[in-house]
């Protein structure tokens, strides 16, 4: 019976070789995401949205940043207009077109968790990346350094930052939701990056004596950033809820001209009771969006996952 096993398990292997050898854990990855609902109800929510982001200013109904005489006309203290022709949404609290600045409001929404997202990324690798790099007091300092930004509450530590800063600005809530970020990957670079170190192709090429800077950025370096890009795709999703959580808060942008998802619902907290449809449509439109993300991004974090291959 043993034997019997055997030359199965070894022909099983031979039938692979000859099909051309195994796949890549990118490619199984992207299958078993295509099979998972989970992943395409998240890649379907993210990429209609940035479709959305690109193309809203082109598919506004109106102008989103003009007051129409028609909508500020019928403005009162306790009255908002509600859908009239031509406007589906009616008016928000300034005579503006309410569906076109929610429309467009979707680009700067995306344009504020990429942004974000990005330095956040580019800063929280050049930390983690010259603490797994080189070690010794450089890893203690860096990590030393990133260990208090963990202590403090998200949150908490993007309000502190936007309330640094006289006065709100778009850049004021993507510095503070960045900062909160930079931690998370400078400890996840950081760790990837001792795990390469103690591999056996980074020891083989130390033994050949490999210069220190090409084994970094050549072995270590590339085989570390599959978890940074994974979680980058999560920190999307807590980049807009936490640029939406500081325009609530009135740390946020103070233009109210523009129209941004997070600065339209802080700009509507008082207006609950008048027009809740100004807080519902952009909360919404939050969450669904984050929901994406983070679906996308679970997903992703599994498929790319060794220990779940099959």
């Amino acid at each position: 019976m043993t034997t019997n096993l055997l030359r199965r398990k070894k022909d099983r292997i031979d039938d692979l070789a000859a099909a051309g050898g195994g796949t890549s854990l990118a490619a199984d990855a992207f299958k078993r995401m295509s099979r998972s609902p989970i992943a395409i109800i998240g890649a379907v929510i993210t990429a209609l949205f940035v479709l959305l982001a690109i193309l809203s200013p082109f598919i506004a109904p109106k102008d989103p940043h003009i007051p129409y005489d028609a909508l500020k006309n019928n403005l009162r203290p306790d009255s908002i207009p509600g859908p009239m022709p031509g406007f589906i949404l009616g008016s928000d609290q300034n005579g503006y077109d309410f569906f076109s600045r929610l429309l467009v409001g979707s680009q700067q929404t995306l344009i504020v968790g990429v942004v974000a997202t990005l330095i956040g990324v580019v800063i929280g690798m050049i930390i983690g990346g010259l603490a797994g790099a080189l070690g010794g007091w450089v890893d203690t300092l860096l990590m030393r350094l990133t260990d208090i930004l963990l202590a403090i509450p998200s949150l908490l530590l993007a309000i502190s930052i936007a309330a640094l800063f006289s006065h709100g600005t778009q850049w004021t809530v993507i510095i503070a939701v960045a900062v909160v970020s930079v931690p998370i990957f400078a400890r996840l670079l950081r760790g990837a990056m001792l795990a390469q170190r103690s591999s056996d192709h980074v020891l083989a090429a130390t033994a050949l004596g490999v210069r220190r800077g090409t084994i970094v950025f050549r072995h270590m370096l590339p085989n570390s950033v599959g978890p940074v890009i994974v979680q980058a795709t999560l920190t999307l999703a807590t980049s807009i809820i936490d640029a939406a959580a500081l325009s609530f808060l009135g740390l946020g942008d103070s233009d109210w001209t523009r129209a941004e998802w997070g600065l339209m619902l802080g700009k509507s907290q008082g207006l609950l009771d008048v027009k809740p449809e100004l807080a519902f449509y952009p909360a919404i439109a939050i969450i669904v969006v984050a929901l994406g993300f983070t679906l996308l991004g679970e997903s992703l974090r599994e498929a790319l996952d060794p220990k779940n291959r099959r």
